[in-house]
Formats: structure tokens, C-alpha cells, sequence
């Protein structure tokens, strides 16, 4: 019995799903066959269109997973301790600072081999 509905649930979640594609390839169709009208009416159709399709989805075991995936990283992101604008600062500077030591490194590099090619090849 448990067997049955659990191949119910997932051939409604395949419907769901394909219900969901269907309705967002229709809303881009659409997006393209209505050119009489102007593009934020057509625009706001498509998104109106992905909205559906979105909502479609989330009916299924796989949108559920999704959603849960979403709350639980806005959950996360609440927790996460951001740095705070000196730190910031700091941090930009020292990475500044990196890279002009690198540039000059490369460019004193690049001088030094192409002395030594020229040298080598005797095009001086």
C-alpha cells in the first residue's frame, strides 16, 4: 500500500514538474508571439508566467526540498557575523596593496626577460 502511494506522489510530482516547464515555455512564447503589444506588458506577462510556473513547482516533493533549502540559508545568512566597515576597509587596502607589489614584481619580471632574450637572440 505504501509502495502505491509513493508512486502516486512521484508520478504527481513528475506532472507537477512538467506542468511547471510547460507553463514557463509558454509564458516565453508568448513573450515573443504578442510584439503588437508593448514590452513591459509583455514582460510583465513572461514574469506573471514564471511566478505560476514557480508556484507549480513548489506543489512537488523536489519544490518542498527547494524551499526548505531557501529558509534554511536565509536562516544561515541571519546567523553569519558580517565584518564591520574598518575591518572591510582594512581587508580592501591590504588586498590593494597585494596587487600593486605583484604588478611591479611582474613588470620588473617581464623587464628582466626581455633583456635576457634580447641578449640571447642578438637583436640588440
Amino acid at each position: 500500500m505504501a509502495a502505491q502511494e509513493q508512486r502516486t506522489a512521484s508520478a504527481l510530482d513528475t506532472a507537477l514538474l512538467w506542468l511547471a516547464i510547460v507553463v514557463l515555455i509558454v509564458s516565453i512564447a508568448g513573450y515573443y508571439y504578442f510584439t503588437a503589444y508593448t514590452d513591459v506588458i509583455r514582460v510583465l506577462g513572461m514574469l506573471a508566467g514564471v511566478v505560476v510556473a514557480a508556484l507549480i513547482a513548489f506543489q512537488s516533493a523536489l519544490g518542498k526540498t527547494a524551499w526548505s533549502y531557501v529558509q534554511g540559508s536565509r536562516t544561515e545568512l541571519r546567523r553569519m557575523v558580517w565584518p564591520t566597515r574598518r575591518e572591510t576597509m582594512q581587508t580592501t587596502l591590504l588586498v590593494v596593496v597585494f596587487v600593486l607589489i605583484l604588478a611591479a614584481f611582474i613588470w620588473a619580471l617581464d623587464i628582466v626577460l626581455g633583456y635576457a632574450v634580447t641578449l640571447l637572440t642578438g637583436r640588440a
